[in-house]
């Protein structure tokens, strides 16, 4: 079963990839933990979104059965969200595509099953943002 848990903060998409969830449903879960961490970036930064420098790296966990293998398909929820906030061309996905090498959004990436996640969600996404001086 699918389940939906929306705070006044937060969405959070609670199921497992190859059993509960489809590869869409598991990408906007990613996607959902994307727009969370552009939420914390902006509280952190307090709006002044020049001093990212780039996205260094997203390690996407994946709640998903031992024969599920679309990780990357599902993480592309987050990596496409990265790509397409902070894109310096359009199309194409941040961790490959059309976009340019020095694009703030692009990144390295892992994407990897695990068995579980805290309470139940599809996703867990971390990254490592490299912020200019002030």
């Amino acid at each position: 079963t699918t389940t939906t848990t929306t705070t006044t903060t937060t969405t959070m998409i609670k199921g497992k990839l190859g059993d509960t969830l489809t590869v869409e449903e598991g990408y906007e879960a990613a996607r959902c933990c994307g727009i969370q961490i552009l939420g914390t970036l902006h509280h952190y930064l307090e709006g002044d979104w020049s001093r990212i420098a780039r996205f260094l790296k997203v390690v996407g966990f994946v709640n998903s059965t031992a024969d599920f293998e679309d990780h990357p398909a599902v993480i592309n929820g987050a990596s496409d969200l990265f790509g397409q906030v902070f894109s310096t061309t359009t199309g194409g996905s941040s961790s490959g595509g059309s976009q340019n090498n020095d694009s703030v959004g692009r990144h390295a990436r892992s994407a990897v099953g695990m068995q579980s996640l805290p309470m139940g969600i599809a996703t867990e996404v971390e990254c490592i943002v490299e912020l200019k001086y002030q």
